[in-house]
């Protein structure tokens, strides 16, 4: 019997009590988790455009599947949050992004429903083909689906997946979310198509209505069939996905339920690689997030109040600074617009602005291309996805020893973003690769002259800065350089000396001040200030090194390295972020937690001088 209740959400624990309602009900219940949703996040912070778009879906989902047997691999992952409602997290949701609450993305340990953890895109077609696979393996009737949208179609990885399942037998349902956005406005031949030609429904309603009269005789029927498989060549991409062997569907309303669950259904029964084709509107119900979709794709809590220019910000307005000056200047950025800073660029410089989409290895690969053109291309990307383009940063950019210069976003801890999206590894992936020039700045003004150093070495370069605000740095007007590879002695002490890296120098000056030690602002991480290093070894007991950054192979590794050649006995302490992954918290609170805060930096150094 149907569940009667004026509040329907809140006798929701799990997908067994949505199916337990009649199908009529439903379109309360999404209005019910799109109020839930808008008043949480408002709260906690998070992603909100993306989330309001796919309630219907996730509804229909869950009431025609019988999940967690049935396997839901979420693309990007922030998109999941009416998922989190229906199993069982509705109570927990003002917790979302907060220590110790909810992830902000599927995660396996936290539910048995969060079949794959993401936070990256694009993974989620290769994910569940696997559990399909597996599946099939074992004899097993369980369906498997990816849901894919927010621009995740534009990289290639998706790709290398859906040509795998359509050579393959196991059954696996593609549902692309097309809500004509990703984080930032879809680019491409493949985004404008679907925006253009699939979100109509001419095609839908003259093949179906053609086929039901042609069907009835057969051999006018086998011409037409021929006929429509080189007009649909022509017309519309889901050509592209029958070739690669998938059943086709679409596109329908995805904020239909009738048409869903009707559509679902079917499709359910269906054996074989299916793909369906939905078109949403992202931040549905809720006005302002469809009006402005790319600003409420991921917003702060309404309490938050920004304390002064982001290095995000500072870096934008270099670019466009540093446009004016240079002509050969060329932005590109990996679909992060809005997060890295470029709109202003892109408005002001569109015949220099590139984005390319959600294809971090062709960023950086198109970046080598223009290099090698005498141009100066500037690649805005968070360390986080810098991850993914490795092989072209090595072989395209290094090995050549080009011009390409990096900034890098997010690097550090990211607090309520959590693991997946934490730039912890970079000092240590980067120092080990010939020819590139690694910066870490302290402030916002040092940020704006290493990035102009960086432009114009005549080699690859990066600078790598955290997110959110620096320490309040005036900032110059100016397009200064730094010498490379020459740090910056900010207190003479005794004794002890700490060797901070980036934004890790406001902490030493503070515990410094107790300890009466020498800070020295390292400002590169390769090439290290050796010369420095070597003063301070000969003139101090104890060297301490910090970083945001991890404990293994970073810049501390690289100091440590460096000591090792020398005949010297000064002690080494360092310090950075432990060989681990660490879940979603407060900022601050997670360096404290580290020990990569002043107090930290004191009791590390007491345990060399116990009173």
């Amino acid at each position: 019997m149907p569940i009667e209740t004026d509040n329907l959400l809140t006798k929701i624990n799990s997908p067994d009590d949505l199916r337990k309602l009649d199908k009529t009900q439903l379109p309360q219940v999404a209005e019910e988790i799109r109020a839930l949703i808008i008043d949480s996040v408002q709260q906690t912070g998070g992603h909100i455009s993306s989330n309001l778009g796919v309630i219907e879906l996730t509804l229909a989902l869950h009431y025609i599947f019988n999940t967690p047997e049935d396997r839901f691999v979420w693309d990007v992952g922030h998109q999941s949050y009416a998922h989190k409602i229906i199993t069982g997290r509705r109570d927990q949701m003002h917790t979302m992004r907060q220590p110790g609450g909810l992830s902000g993305f599927p995660k396996r340990s936290e539910s048995p429903y969060d079949v794959f953890g993401t936070g990256h895109s694009s993974t989620s077609i290769s994910a569940a083909l696997g559990m399909a696979i597996a599946a099939q393996a074992t004899k097993s009737t369980r369906h498997s689906v990816a849901i894919i949208g927010d621009g995740a179609l534009t990289a290639g990885q998706a790709y290398e997946a859906l040509a795998h399942a359509g050579d393959l037998s196991a059954n696996l349902l593609v549902i692309l979310n097309d809500n004509e956005m990703s984080i930032s406005k879809n680019v491409g031949g493949m985004s404008n198509y679907l925006a253009r030609i699939l979100s109509g429904k001419f095609y839908a309603s003259a093949r179906e209505g053609s086929k039901r009269v042609l069907e009835k005789i057969p051999p006018a029927w086998e011409i037409a069939r021929r006929a429509e498989e080189h007009v649909k060549g022509m017309v519309i991409p889901g050509t592209l996905f029958e070739e690669m062997g998938f059943n086709y569907i679409g596109p329908i309303d995805g904020h239909d339920l009738n048409t869903l669950l009707t559509t679902l259904g079917n499709l359910k029964d269906r054996k074989g690689p299916q793909f369906l084709h939905i078109v949403t509107k992202k931040g549905k119900g809720y006005e302002p997030a469809e009006q402005q979709p790319g600003k409420y794709h991921g917003v702060s809590p309404a309490n938050s109040k920004p304390s002064g220019p982001t290095y995000t910000q500072v870096f934008g307005q270099w670019l466009c600074d540093m446009a004016e000056e240079s002509e050969d200047l060329i932005g590109i950025t990996p679909a992060m617009s809005d997060g890295s800073g470029l709109n202003a660029f892109a408005q002001q410089y569109p015949d220099r602005y590139f984005d390319v989409g959600i294809a971090e290895q062709h960023a950086v690969t198109l970046a080598a291309g223009i290099a090698c053109e005498g141009k100066k291309p500037v690649v805005a990307i968070y360390s986080t996805f810098l991850q993914r383009a490795y092989d072209q940063l090595i072989h395209d950019v290094a090995i050549q020893n080009l011009p390409v210069l990096f900034a890098i976003d997010r690097g550090g801890l990211v607090g309520a973003d959590g693991a997946t999206h934490a730039g912890s590894f970079d000092l240590s992936f980067l120092r080990c690769i010939p020819n590139i020039v690694v910066m870490t700045p302290s402030d916002e003004n040092e940020c704006r002259q290493m990035l102009t150093t960086g432009y114009r070495h005549n080699g690859p370069s990066a600078v790598r800065y955290p997110r959110g605000t620096g320490i309040g740095a005036d900032i110059e007007s100016e397009l200064t350089t730094i010498e490379i590879g020459k740090a910056d002695i900010k207190r003479q002490g005794r004794k002890v000396a700490i060797l901070a890296f980036g934004a890790m120098v406001e902490p030493a000056i503070t515990a410094a001040e107790a300890l009466d030690a020498t800070v020295v602002n390292m400002r590169f991480v390769k090439p290290l200030d050796t010369k420095v290093i070597a003063e301070i070894a000969n003139s101090h007991d104890l060297i301490v090194t910090i970083e945001e950054n991890s404990l293994l192979g970073g810049a501390g590794s690289a100091v440590a390295e460096f000591l090792l050649s020398l005949d010297n006995s000064t002690s080494i302490e360092i310090m950075g972020l432990p060989d681990k992954f660490l879940d979603h918290g407060d900022h601050k609170q997670m360096l404290a937690d580290c020990g990569l805060d002043a107090k930290g930096i004191i009791t590390a150094v007491q345990k060399y001088f116990p009173a």
